[in-house]
């Protein structure tokens, strides 16, 4: 019988390497079965009770339906509630091109790039709205695309 030698001089079936092997399959089946648990967590934090992706999509109020005290230009028709005194995590990516998610006066400025994952974190300390908007040149609407950050009590923001 004829067994693999290594450039060392070992062979295959001592009992040294028949330790090191078994170790090794051991450390992959574990290193294996962790992989498939952090992908299903992360796979059920992406998706919600009914199976779907969470998203969140706001669009610009148009000028001839803004209401007294609403900004032009940079108020939403969904913004953005946070609760203060909390720190919260912005996970940001793009669909189409590089845009950038920017809210200056909570000092958030992230690249969105399609096909990753940017996060940021914030801890917003005083109730109020906060706006911002896309700060990369990223096409025709990119004037269009604001942002509208509302923090509200702890309160307000579970019930």
């Amino acid at each position: 019988m004829y067994f693999y030698q290594f450039t060392s001089g070992h062979h295959v079936a001592t009992p040294n390497m028949e330790g090191i092997i078994e170790l090794h399959n051991n450390v992959m089946f574990y290193l294996i079965l962790i992989l498939i648990f952090v992908s299903y967590v992360l796979y059920s934090i992406i998706k919600n009770d009914s199976n779907k992706i969470i998203e969140f999509e706001s669009y610009i109020i148009p000028e001839d339906l803004l209401e007294d005290g609403q900004l032009r230009m940079l108020d939403v028709d969904a913004s953005i509630v946070v609760p203060v005194d909390t720190h919260i995590r912005f996970i940001v990516s793009s669909a189409d091109v590089l845009h950038d998610f920017c809210v200056p006066s909570l000092g958030i400025k992230i690249d969105a790039a399609p096909g990753r994952l940017n996060q940021t974190s914030a801890l917003i300390q005083r109730e109020g709205v906060y706006y911002g908007q896309c700060s990369e040149l990223c096409g025709v609407f990119h004037s269009a695309m604001p942002i509208k950050v509302e923090a509200v009590s702890l309160y307000e923001f579970i019930n």
